[in-house]
């Protein structure tokens, strides 16, 4: 056989594995619009966990991340260094909770009912449509580049990201959460033994160690492995671990994923055991650093991977890194598509048309979960984008909606819905137009000191939402505290 059919034949029995599981997840489940998304609430530590850690090895974190440290070097590093966990063994047993106790099933459910505002459910709605598709973008560019790797150039990006698409959505619209459970079963078997190997095999192979590894790299490149003065500096290192670290569990299929648990104690145990999967990310880091010294004229630092693993290995091994790398695009681009779709059917069309039943919401979900992949393929075909640069520009939209969650747990939230409207619109509007601009924030301060200039734009614009939201929230407390609250409203109409 040649090494296309080789590597091929690998990557499509994965392909046909994942979406046998997928499709027979719902065998004798009756599929509400509950089950479809949060999966009854009934998962356990176990299959919460592979969802959650569904959430560190995606495209991003193979090909974006092994890029960035062939790229950029030093700068990759912050991916190990997130705090998230810390945020989330105290933050996600609460969402669990309140979700449990309200029988919430989306995001948009939780503003809703926190901020007594079914439009500020349809604007948390939106912002998370808007946050998701550069997620999608990512899934579905990684795709087609692994597969056309992988396959030695016989598929192309595009023939590969509609294969992916189709057997995504097929499986999405009859399993929903269950099918992205199953397939994350084998997706995180098959990514931890194949990056593990490669991780360990290629700095020994070519420089005879780990450590020695990273010390030629040194002496060839001198300060390669550190950051830079200015541009990926020490301010847009700390700044870019605060906004992801905030940003992880904002993402609404991460909520999903949350309210989908058993009970808090699932919940809290996922938490303490992923930072020991975040450890593999440093596997990934070494691969990339690995080809810095090996690999030449490399188009596209994402595809440095796929550089160095051709090089040195049969078609087999290749054929198991594309197969691995389909499944990080494929699970957390079911999860987007079932999310998103959800959003758009329960909380803006249910939102606008109160009366529709669930059954119908249900259905209305399914099918638009084509409509979203449909939307995902045209911007996917006219992004450029790194991969990396997009994962933060998502971050960057998605980490907006942290202050509002996090003060709703206070006992006194000195947050009111007037002020997250506002300080969520402030916030998106400047994440989107210096990324529409292509701008940063030297851009607009070039006499500032460099530091400044190198902050996220993300992390600038969630200090103007905090301030925007207080002061809106302070200047219309009065006012929200002489409407009367939605139920209160139906209570007297029922009374009256």
């Amino acid at each position: 056989m040649s090494h296309q059919a080789i590597s091929i034949s690998i990557i499509g029995i994965f392909l046909v594995l994942a979406l046998y599981l997928g499709i027979r997840a719902s065998k004798g489940k009756k599929m509400s619009l509950e089950e479809w998304s949060v999966g009854g609430r009934g998962f356990g530590t176990v299959f919460i966990f592979l969802l959650m850690a569904g959430e560190l090895y995606t495209v991003n974190a193979l090909m974006g991340i092994s890029g960035w440290a062939f790229g950029r070097g030093g700068a990759a590093f912050y991916n190990i260094t997130m705090l998230n966990f810390i945020i989330g063994y105290w933050l996600l047993p609460k969402i669990w909770k309140y979700g449990k106790e309200h029988n919430l099933i989306s995001q948009s459910d939780f503003f809703i009912k926190k901020y007594n505002s079914p439009a500020l459910g349809i604007f948390v709605a939106v912002v998370g449509f808007i946050s998701m598709i550069p997620y999608l973008i990512i899934q579905l560019k990684g795709l087609g580049l692994i597969i056309s790797e992988a396959s030695y150039g016989a598929i192309s990006p595009t023939a590969a990201i509609w294969i992916g698409v189709i057997a995504v959505t097929v499986y999405v619209m009859i399993s929903g959460i269950h099918g992205s459970a199953w397939t994350a079963v084998i997706k995180d078997i098959l990514i931890v033994v194949v990056v593990v190997f490669l991780g360990l095999y290629l700095p020994i192979h070519y420089y005879g160690g780990i450590g020695d590894m990273f010390r030629a790299v040194e002496n060839a490149k001198p300060g390669f492995l550190g950051l830079e003065d200015k541009g990926y500096s020490t301010s847009w290192y700390v700044s870019s671990l605060i906004l992801l670290s905030f940003g992880y569990y904002m993402w609404p299929h991460g909520f999903i994923a949350t309210y989908s648990g058993k009970n808090a104690r699932s919940i809290r145990k996922n938490t303490l055991m992923l930072p020991l999967y975040m450890l593999f990310t440093l596997f990934v880091l070494f691969i990339g650093t690995s080809a810095v010294l090996q690999v030449d004229g490399v188009s596209n630092n994402d595809i440095a991977i796929f550089a160095i693993v051709k090089q040195t290995f049969s078609p087999w091994v290749v054929g198991l890194l594309g197969a691995a790398g389909l499944l990080t695009a494929i699970v957390p681009g079911s999860m987007l598509l079932m999310t998103t779709a959800s959003l758009i059917a329960n909380n803006v069309v249910k939102a606008l048309r109160p009366r529709t039943d669930d059954r119908t919401v249900m259905n209305l979900a399914r099918w638009l979960v084509p409509v979203v992949a449909a939307v995902a393929l045209i911007f996917t075909f006219n992004s450029g984008s790194a991969i990396l640069l997009l994962m933060l520009s998502g971050y960057g939209f998605v980490s907006q909606l942290t202050p509002a969650v996090v003060t709703s747990f206070m006992k006194r939230n000195p947050l009111n819905k007037y002020g997250v409207f506002a300080g969520v619109t402030v916030g998106v509007l400047i994440v989107a137009y210096i990324n529409l601009i292509g701008a940063t924030m030297g851009t607009f301060f070039p006499a500032a000191p460099s530091w400044f200039q190198d902050l996220n734009v993300g992390i600038v614009a969630l200090l103007a939402n905090i301030v925007v939201s207080l002061i809106v929230s302070a200047a219309t407390r009065s006012l929200s505290a002489s409407r009367p609250s939605a139920a209160a409203e139906r209570a007297a109409v029922k009374g009256a």
